[in-house]
């Protein structure tokens, strides 16, 4: 934070546990997002290293659910001045990073962007840019499905995974059972022609083909304990003493 802030650049983080401050003045309600409630107050964080201290702003949402880690609340600290961005603009920025990290998770995971290979940089980027706009169809057709199945449904329940492989393995028998030629009606709707036959096709969908498979709750690691086959020794210790 201090780098940024000495380079004239503005920064939204999130405070965890070993960021901490001096909380300068009450919490004061400020809007609301979709998410809860949002807070501001003024705080005081040091730099470790220099001594230096900075005045930001720390942003509170209350969360009407808690995250999967169990958190009632989400607290954010920027240098964004107020002027330039109200506490509830600046919470709902933030949210956008969730959706910007799923987008990039799903295209590393689902749609190889990354080819595993050191060299060929150009031959990288091009797949990437691949990768990227194979997304955007596949976000149509979630969008689809959304619209023909609920969004609540569509989010929970269908695996982009699934979508994905789904595509792959059937695009080459579907270009032979139906020629390129054919294909060429789409060309010439319009969006909302083309939508209305998306969404048409979507409504047959049968979601439980590309049913998700969440993981369970986290385990918490299990607490250390002492060598059950003796007091640990240290080798680098014997061969100094030898």
């Amino acid at each position: 934070m201090f780098g940024m802030a000495r380079r004239g650049a503005a920064f939204v983080v999130r405070q965890h546990g070993q960021v901490q401050g001096e909380l300068l003045s009450r919490p004061i309600r400020k809007g609301t997002t979709r998410s809860g409630p949002v807070y501001e107050q003024s705080m005081l964080v040091r730099d470790p290293e220099s001594g230096e201290t900075m005045r930001v702003r720390r942003i509170t949402i209350t969360l009407k659910e808690p995250t999967r880690d169990g958190d009632a609340a989400l607290h954010i600290l920027s240098n964004v001045p107020a002027p330039r961005a109200s506490a509830a603009q600046v919470a709902r920025l933030y949210g956008k990073r969730w959706s910007i990290e799923t987008a990039f998770f799903e295209i590393t995971t689902t749609l190889s962007c990354e080819i595993n290979t050191l060299g060929y940089p150009k031959a990288a980027l091009f797949t990437f840019c691949l990768a990227l706009l194979a997304y955007n169809a596949v976000s149509l057709i979630k969008a689809a499905l959304r619209s023909a199945h609920g969004r609540q449904k569509v989010n929970d329940e269908v695996s982009s995974y699934s979508l994905s492989l789904e595509i792959s393995r059937t695009y080459d028998g579907m270009m032979i059972a139906i020629p390129a030629p054919h294909w060429g009606l789409f060309r010439i709707l319009s969006a909302q022609e083309f939508a209305n036959v998306l969404r048409e096709l979507a409504s047959s969908v049968n979601l439980a083909r590309y049913q998700k498979h969440p993981r369970g709750p986290k385990k918490k690691p299990p607490e250390r304990t002492t060598y059950q086959n003796g007091q640990h020794v240290s080798t680098a210790k014997l061969l100094a003493h030898r």
